[in-house]
């Protein structure tokens, strides 16, 4: 299994993650579970009229956290937008009803990636694997 479909499965299993951003100097985060792998990238996506949006156009240095039963993770790396109607296709199948509303509502999906990451798996002791995506 190559490391980004291990973050995939990770992020499967633990079905909703935090996603970590910053406000100026004031840590912020939220509850996500959307996520999409596409080739050797893990697409996430949130409105662009959201604040988590503008944070990370500000400061695109990132973290993910989630956890299972047994086990959490760190993913950190540095946001990559992307613009791509093929993308959101595929997003449009995944997620109909969410993207049913923002056609309605004429709202923007913003696309993004993260590049540079790194990966840290965890038990409550211990570190378990540690890798670069």
């Amino acid at each position: 299994m190559k490391n980004i479909e291990k973050v995939n499965k990770f992020l499967d299993d633990a079905k909703t993650f935090c996603f970590l951003t910053t406000d100026g100097d004031q840590p912020k985060g939220r509850p996500f579970g959307f996520h999409l792998l596409d080739g050797d990238k893990i697409y996430f996506g949130c409105g662009t009229f959201k604040n988590v949006f503008s944070q990370l156009t500000k400061n695109p240095k990132v973290e993910v956290m989630a956890y299972t039963d047994q086990e959490f993770m760190r993913y950190d790396g540095t946001v990559k937008i992307v613009k791509d109607e093929k993308l959101l296709d595929k997003v449009r199948s995944v997620m109909p009803q969410i993207m049913n509303l923002y056609d309605k509502n004429n709202w923007e999906m913003g696309m993004f990636y993260l590049e540079n990451g790194h990966v840290e798996i965890r038990g409550m002791l211990d570190l378990k694997e540690e890798f670069d995506v």
